[in-house]
C-alpha cells in the first residue's frame, strides 16, 4: 500500500514530445506494456543508468546510442527485462530499434530501447515489433497518465509529476515526468525507469551535467531493498521548444532556476518509487549530519537504512532504537567518537553523546515510529557534511510480493 502516494491525473504537454501506447501482450494480455515516446527534432537527451555488471541488452544498445546520435524516438517495454539473455538479447534490442527506425524513416540508433520486468527470459519479440505501429498510429501529447501505467511493473500506483515553472521575466518552462520502480530499488541507478521532459533549452553538454547531479540527488539516493536492477535508466530530456535563449553554461543567471525546478521533478518521482515500495508501510528519510565527508555520510545513512533489523522494527512500529545505534556502530567510520553521536526520531532526541538520551521516553519513541512518515537524524560530531537517503520498512508483504513474482 502506498505511503502517501497520490496518483497525478493531469499533466501539462511539453512541446515537442508525442507519446504513443498499445497493448502487445508481451507478459500479459489486456494490458498496455508498450510505450514510445516520440522526440522532436533538435531535441537534446541524457541518461544515467545502472552499474550492474550484467546491465541488460537494451541498457548496452541506449548507451552507445546515446553516443552516436540525436535521439528520436524511446521504445519501452514492460513484462520482460531482456537482461541475462546473451547474445540474443542484444539481437533482440538492435532488432527493435531497426524496425521502429523502418517505420519512421530514422536511423536505427536514434532510437532507444528500455525493457523492465522478469530477467532471465527472452523477449516475445514477435509481439514487441507487432505493437510498434499500433503504438506509433496513436501518438499524441496529452496521454500521460496512460504512459504512466503502461510501464509499471509491480508498482501498484502510477508515478508523474507535471509543473509550469517561470524561469526567468517573461521566460516560462514546462516539465512533465513519469517513473516506475517499487522493489530491486537501490543506487546507481535503483528496478527504476524515469523519463523527464521539459521544454527548456539547454545545451547537451549542460544537459549531460545536470542529469548526472540531478540523479545523483534523488534517484541515487533512494532504496527500498539494497538491490541494485540489470535495467535502471534515468532520463532527462530537453526538447528546446520554449520561448528563451538557449543555456549553456552554470553561470547563466537563470541555470540556477532551471536546476532547481528540475530537481523538484526528480526528488518527487524518486521518492514516488519509494513511497510505493514493495509492501512498505512507511516513508524513512534517513538523514546523517555533521559527517566528514559526503561517503561518510551516505556510508552511515545506508548501513541504517539497509539493516533488516532497523526496517522490521519501523515495521512493526517498535521503537527499538538500539537497532539504529548498532547499524551507525557498524557503518565502517573510521575513529568514530561515540560521545560525539546524537540521533533523533523527527524532533524526539533518541541518542545524547552515544547514550541514551535523559529526556527520551518508550511512549515518545513509540508515537514516531506508529507514524507512516519519519525522519531518522543521525548527527556525527565530525564535520559540516549533510546527505539525505530515503527507503522503506519490511514487511510480510514485501516477502509475499516477491515469492510469488513470476508466478
Amino acid at each position: 500500500m502506498a505511503v502517501g502516494l497520490e496518483v497525478l491525473k493531469n499533466y501539462h504537454p511539453v512541446n515537442g514530445v508525442r507519446i504513443g501506447i498499445a497493448q502487445a501482450g508481451i507478459k500479459y494480455a489486456d494490458r498496455n506494456d508498450l510505450v514510445i515516446f516520440e522526440l522532436a527534432e533538435g531535441t537534446r537527451v541524457s541518461g544515467v543508468f545502472t552499474l550492474n555488471a550484467f546491465c541488460a541488452a537494451p541498457v548496452q544498445v541506449a548507451k552507445k546510442h546515446l553516443q552516436e546520435a540525436d535521439a528520436r524516438y524511446l521504445v519501452i517495454n514492460t513484462g520482460n527485462a531482456n537482461a541475462g539473455t546473451g547474445p540474443q538479447g542484444m539481437t533482440d534490442a538492435i532488432a527493435t530499434c531497426e524496425k521502429l527506425a523502418e517505420i519512421t524513416g530514422i536511423n536505427a540508433n536514434q532510437v532507444l530501447p528500455f525493457s523492465t520486468g522478469v530477467i532471465g527470459e527472452p523477449l516475445p519479440m514477435d509481439k514487441l515489433l507487432d505493437g510498434l505501429s499500433p503504438a506509433l498510429e496513436n501518438v499524441a501529447d496529452n496521454v500521460w497518465p496512460i504512459a504512466a501505467e503502461g510501464i509499471m511493473t509491480t508498482d501498484t500506483l502510477a508515478k508523474g509529476y507535471s509543473q509550469k515553472v517561470e524561469v526567468a521575466n517573461g521566460e516560462n518552462i514546462t516539465i512533465s515526468g513519469i517513473s516506475k520502480g517499487a522493489g530491486m530499488i537501490m543506487p546507481n541507478m535503483a528496478t527504476m525507469l524515469a523519463y523527464l521532459t521539459t521544454d527548456a533549452v539547454i545545451a547537451k553538454p549542460l544537459l549531460d551535467v545536470m542529469c548526472k547531479e540531478l540523479a545523483d540527488k534523488s534517484f541515487n539516493r533512494v532504496t527500498v531493498d539494497g538491490d541494485t536492477s540489470t535495467n535502471d535508466s534515468c532520463m532527462l530530456i530537453a526538447t528546446a521548444k520554449a520561448d528563451m535563449a538557449e543555456i549553456s553554461s552554470k553561470d547563466d543567471t537563470r541555470y540556477q532556476s532551471v536546476f532547481d525546478a528540475l530537481l523538484e521533478a526528480f526528488l518527487v518521482l524518486s521518492h514516488a518509487i519509494v513511497r510505493d515500495g514493495e509492501g512498505a508501510t512507511k516513508f524513512v528519510t534517513m538523514e546523517v549530519q555533521q559527517a566528514a565527508s559526503i561517503q561518510e555520510a551516505l556510508d552511515v545513512a545506508y548501513t541504517v537504512a539497509h539493516s533488516p533489523l532497523v526496517k522490521t522494527a519501523l515495521f512493526a512500529c517498535d521503537a527499538n532504537w538500539g537497532r539504529i545505534l548498532a547499524a551507525v556502530g557498524r557503518a565502517g567510520v573510521k575513529n568514530m567518537v561515540l560521545e560525539d553521536i546524537d540521533i533523533y526520531l523527527d524532533d524526539v532526541c533518541i541518542v545524547k553523546s552515544g547514550g541514551r538520551a535523559d529526556t527520551y521516553t518508550e511512549e515518545a519513541g513509540a508515537a514516531i515510529f506508529a507514524q507512516a512518515e519519519i525522519t531518522i537524524s543521525i548527527r556525527l560530531g565530525r564535520g559540516d557534511v549533510t546527505e539525505r537517503v530515503w527507503t522503506t520498512d519490511l514487511s510480510h508483504d514485501y516477502v509475499s510480493i516477491n515469492a510469488d513474482y513470476r508466478s
